[in-house]
């Protein structure tokens, strides 16, 4: 099974009145309210009041938009509920507001597997694989379809003195998904009583071949899939747009059939307008020059450097090419740049797809800028990350 999912709370607060006396005040009573509506929603959990717990846990982010605990919070009672794309929102907010929550990281990847976004999950979970605990981000890797990898990191977790059952059985899972039932009856039988065994092996025959995406998620968590309105408007992050995606402004406008895969809450690509002629003083002559247009809708050259955005890590080359497309449909920008890449290890296929060879502030804004576009990556030092031997093609795929 798939670890305890984390609940811990911390208080925090938003000034939301003019006066700063009047500010403080109200941002106690909102902290202190949104504690005792987060305790509420823990406790519904554990009894599995599922909506009691999504409507607690929606006040308590109400009081308190931007404490990441309580995002994280929300997150869980909309997966317990089985509502998958709230769920996913409230998570990404949480990372938003603290990148190194390690626990909302793994609920997003099992949310994003229940969601079938199966390359993203792999995504999540490469970005925070120091953070995961092995038992938990191998089962995940698993569920997210990457089973060599998911053995990789479970076969020496297991080999470990220190190995518990659930490590045990998350690797036995995971042999049987891989269609390797003998060994995976062994290592089951390693933990549970003889009589026990083949109904845990039947259990896990349902889940190698699901009917929906959700499916082995849902299975796994002792949940029900549910409708979903989504996440309430009241309750939707709001940040100020960072400068950093302003690296985009002058790029060209996507084909047709792209514009419609960007998300639409996606910042739209404006070129920024030439200053009116109104502006320029009557005794000199309003004339641009006939190249001064092009110039000004060209993209600001990007810095070399040593910086790389690290995209997500694939079974192999070829799969983390349909992950560099993807990149591209979400933001074509990306193309602007060579696809690099590097093995996880030498023992593996597995690769890490990146994008980069900039400098810091110029990797860190064009990360920011796939992020607001619904991408996932992070920020990273070269690490003998070299072209993908596809690239050629896919850059004239791109423009």
């Amino acid at each position: 099974m798939i670890g305890a999912l984390s609940l811990a709370l911390l208080g925090a607060s938003l000034a939301g009145v003019v006066l700063p006396a009047a500010a403080t005040s109200d941002g106690r009573v909102r902290a202190t309210d949104a504690a005792r509506h987060a305790e509420r929603a823990r406790k519904a959990l554990v009894k599995r009041r599922w909506d009691r717990a999504v409507r607690e846990s929606e006040m308590a982010v109400a009081d308190t938009p931007a404490d990441g605990e309580h995002r994280r919070l929300l997150g869980v009672a909309y997966l317990r509920a089985g509502r998958f794309a709230s769920a996913a929102r409230a998570f990404e907010d949480a990372l938003t507001l603290r990148d190194d929550d390690h626990a909302a990281a793994l609920n997003l990847a099992l949310t994003q597997v229940a969601l079938g976004q199966w390359d993203r999950a792999r995504g999540t979970l490469a970005a925070h694989a120091g953070g995961i605990a092995a038992p938990d981000r191998g089962l995940a890797l698993a569920l997210a379809g990457d089973l060599p990898g998911a053995l990789q990191v479970l076969m020496p977790a297991a080999r470990l003195p220190e190995a518990d059952a659930k490590t045990r059985q998350n690797l036995a899972l995971t042999l049987a998904l891989a269609g390797q039932w003998p060994q995976a009856r062994a290592l089951a039988a390693y933990d549970l009583p003889v009589e026990a065994v083949d109904r845990r092996l039947a259990t896990w025959a349902a889940l190698a071949q699901p009917r929906a995406s959700s499916d082995q998620v849902a299975a796994l968590l002792g949940i029900t899939p549910a409708s979903d309105p989504g996440l309430p408007l009241a309750l939707a992050l709001v940040a100020p747009a960072p400068v950093a995606t302003t690296i985009a402004v002058a790029a060209p406008p996507p084909p047709a059939f792209v514009s419609q895969i960007v998300p639409p809450a996606a910042p739209p690509l404006v070129s920024r307008p030439v200053p009116p002629a109104a502006v320029v003083p009557a005794s000199r002559p309003a004339v641009v020059p006939a190249s001064r247009p092009a110039v000004a809708t060209r993209p600001r050259p990007l810095t070399p450097g040593g910086y790389y955005l690290q995209l997500g890590a694939y079974e192999n080359a070829a799969v983390a090419r349909d992950g560099w497309r993807g990149a591209l449909r979400r933001w074509p920008v990306l193309g602007r740049l060579r696809p690099t890449g590097i093995p996880a290890d030498r023992s593996s296929s597995l690769y890490r797809l990146s994008v980069g060879g900039v400098a810091r502030g110029d990797a860190i804004q064009l990360c920011r800028g796939y992020r607001a576009r619904g991408g996932r990556c992070f920020v990273r030092l070269v690490a003998g990350d070299r072209p993908a031997p596809w690239r050629t093609g896919l850059r004239l795929a791109a423009k």
